[in-house]
């Protein structure tokens, strides 16, 4: 087995909770627990500190498979955090020397799974110059016969983007061609600018999975609660696989997990993330028409900006230089394969946010101001 460390989830688990400013975060300020109670006229004195059923509750996978056309709670297997989906999804679908394509850049999660799983792994590109869109003629073209899986994000991390009609027509198209599965992680679906959701892939063809969580859109990461939505035969494979991880959610994160998705409190949970996201991006916007050195296109979804910045640094050294000597942790663009950006997180809330970049503002002034090295 061939083992890449995921260098941005090191980074972000090794500092996040030691820094005083945590840019690198994609997701808003997190919802408290008397906030989320509050919001269902709930309790949880009752909630026994058990083991949860093990796929999840009956109810909670009614709620999830509300969201999906077409799925009903046998369609749905709950685990912890779409991380441990999107574990179970590659593990059950990839053998040794299998091919998978990945829609790049991305969170890197799945790329270094299929990577030590032993698939040989082929990008296709968003591209700038289309909106941060794949060019559909390379989906054709890098999907063939020998392709085992797809997988797309779809709102994108890191850049933000939502795939258009095209792009999404194409991998369906490809996928269902070749016989490829296509998994699409959609944890970013909810936290649109728009307010429109970003209508899921599941139920394109029978080869769609769709992985989702509570920690991006509805601000609950420490719930963590994710979800596969796949054929039901799909689903009983995978929740066999959870037998060798984390067994089960846990009664409490269950129960919560089950009012946040309830009709009545679900909607005002995404208007909470996306009222931080709007502001976060107002604020980011006009600080960087300040700074001068950037050059992005504005995210449609995700409380993130990918940005391009013209200062003499790496943005690695970029990053190490902001946490030393800022306190303040942003990803590089490096962790993407794209050198000379980074990511934003913009959900922490206006006060913060400003001072955090304040102190991005003095750090990038310092670089510029430096004479160049001979």
């Amino acid at each position: 087995m061939t083992f890449r460390p995921f260098e941005m989830e090191r980074w972000q688990s090794t500092w996040e909770n030691r820094v005083r400013y945590n840019l690198s975060e994609s997701g808003v300020h997190p919802v408290s627990v008397g906030e989320l109670l509050s919001l269902a006229g709930a309790s949880i004195e009752d909630v026994r500190l058990g083991y949860g059923q093990s796929n999840g509750s009956d109810e909670l996978r009614e709620r999830i498979a509300a969201l999906y056309p077409g799925a009903t709670a046998d369609h749905v297997m709950v685990t912890n955090g779409s991380a441990e989906a999107n574990f179970v999804a590659v593990w059950e679908l990839v053998e040794p020397g299998d091919e998978v394509v990945i829609v790049l850049p991305t969170y890197m999660q799945t790329h270094g799974l299929a990577e030590a799983f032993g698939a040989r792994v082929r990008g296709v590109r968003l591209r700038p110059e289309l909106g941060w869109q794949p060019d559909p003629d390379e989906i054709d073209a890098a999907v063939t016969d020998r392709t085992r899986l797809v997988i797309a994000t779809n709102p994108s991390n890191p850049t933000g983007s939502i795939l258009g009609e095209e792009a999404r027509a194409a991998l369906v198209r490809a996928t269902a061609r070749t016989g490829a599965w296509l998994l699409a992680d959609e944890v970013y679906t909810g936290a649109e600018l728009s307010g429109t959701e970003t209508p899921s892939l599941f139920g394109s063809h029978e080869r769609v999975l769709a992985t989702g969580s509570l920690s991006k859109a509805y601000a609950l990461p420490g719930l963590r609660i994710g979800w596969v939505v796949a054929q039901p035969e799909v689903a009983d494979r995978l929740w066999a696989r959870t037998d060798y991880t984390t067994i089960s959610p846990g009664d409490l994160t269950d129960t919560l997990a089950t009012f946040a998705l309830r009709p009545d409190v679900r909607p005002r949970l995404l208007e909470r993330t996306r009222a931080y996201i709007r502001t976060g991006l107002d604020v980011l916007e006009s600080w960087m028409a300040e700074q001068e050195v950037f050059d992005y296109i504005r995210p449609a979804a995700g409380a993130i900006c990918f940005t391009r910045y013209d200062v003499p640094i790496s943005s690695a050294e970029l990053a190490e230089r902001l946490r030393v000597e800022k306190s303040v942790l942003i990803v590089p663009g490096e962790h993407f394969g794209f050198e000379r950006h980074i990511r934003f997180g913009i959900g922490m809330g206006e006060a913060p946010l400003r001072a955090a970049l304040d102190e991005v503002a003095a750090l990038l002034n310092s670089v510029e101001a430096a004479p160049a090295a001979h």
